[in-house]
């Protein structure tokens, strides 16, 4: 079903973004209002009430906020009444934590993503979105990557994602929900975690060390800036096309983490020496060694093409950590898993 454009004389869509806290939920969140569309967001509940990312947002007094968890599917259901579009990012996404902790990655990816659907389904949304990622293809077996690429579990966090992606497009199959799964490839921008390796290096120059640790700097990854991955998945959402569809988000282009590494020494002026951390490696048949988008199918469903280059995402990234407001809310000298 196409989704109403908003206009000046129309009533805008009402959105709902779960994972809305977080650093592409948060972007997601100040995209979508930007466009005109009305905003229900959903923070994980804590007892601090503190709503992540979405604090301090200029747009925030626009945004319905709620806190909850999508663990909980009586909170789903009364969450996604009245709402025209689900886009769901919320999930457990730390690769190295699923190893500590695996049980919790199949609750709140493969049940929290059923909760979402039978709960969207019950309200008769218009357009499911439903986010994925691209580990879930592991170690490339040709490049670049399409969507008929061999899903292939090699960390607990991935199995969870493809369970979750299986649960998402059956409720397409069986019940007739409007889903699309989205699929983006390696986002990177301001507020994400330092449990990803662009923000890992970044912080860790910024804070002035010297020397940094990191894991294995063979891998290779189709980095993207994260507005556009947020403008994939925006386009998806206005995609009559993409119904019952998994598309990538990706940019066509792959480089190594070591050659990322000398690029950002590069742009920040630094000559840090690197290190390695053993913490940091993943198990040998965990390690996803090559990631490379095949973005051909996005491009012909909606037109997506990446706006912003490598060196320029990098450039606006470094600019947000080197401000100390941001910089101070990371820990550089601890290993984030």
């Amino acid at each position: 079903m196409e989704i109403p454009q908003t206009t000046a004389s129309s009533a805008a869509p009402r959105c709902l973004v779960t994972g809305a806290d977080g650093f592409i939920g948060s972007h997601l969140v100040e995209m979508l209002v930007a466009r005109g569309f009305r905003v229900r967001a959903l923070a994980q509940y804590n007892s601090f009430n503190h709503w992540g990312w979405l604090e301090g947002l200029p747009c925030l007094p626009e945004i319905d906020v709620l806190t909850g968890d999508i663990r909980d599917p009586h909170f789903c259901r009364r969450m996604v009444e009245g709402v025209d579009i689900v886009f769901h990012l919320a999930a457990l996404i730390a690769i190295p934590y699923s190893y500590a902790a695996p049980d919790s990655y199949v609750d709140t990816n493969v049940r929290g993503t059923l909760n979402m659907c039978q709960a969207a389904h019950a309200a008769g949304v218009k357009r499911f979105i439903h986010t994925s990622t691209s580990e879930v293809y592991g170690t490339a077996r040709y490049v670049p990557i399409d969507e008929a690429h061999p899903l292939q579990p090699q960390s607990p966090y991935s199995a969870s994602k493809i369970g979750a992606d299986a649960i998402a497009m059956s409720f397409f199959s069986s019940f007739g929900l409007p889903v699309t799964v989205a699929r983006p490839f390696n986002t990177y921008g301001p507020r994400q975690s330092a449990r990803a390796v662009i923000p890992t290096i970044i912080s860790q120059i910024a804070a002035g060390r010297r020397r940094i640790e990191l894991g294995d700097l063979r891998p290779t990854r189709d980095f993207n800036y994260v507005e556009d991955t947020c403008r994939g998945m925006i386009a998806l959402a206005e995609c009559p096309g993409a119904v019952g569809e998994v598309v990538n988000i990706g940019s066509n282009t792959e480089i190594s983490i070591g050659e990322t590494v000398h690029l950002i020494r590069e742009l920040m002026g630094s000559d840090i020496e690197i290190a390695q951390d053993e913490r940091r490696l993943r198990p040998s048949q965990s390690e996803v060694y090559r990631l490379w988008c095949d973005n051909r199918k996005i491009v012909r469903l909606t037109g997506f093409t990446p706006r912003v280059s490598l060196r320029e995402g990098l450039i606006r990234t470094i600019a947000w950590f080197r401000d100390e407001n941001n910089l101070r809310r990371y820990k550089v000298e601890l290993y984030n898993v």
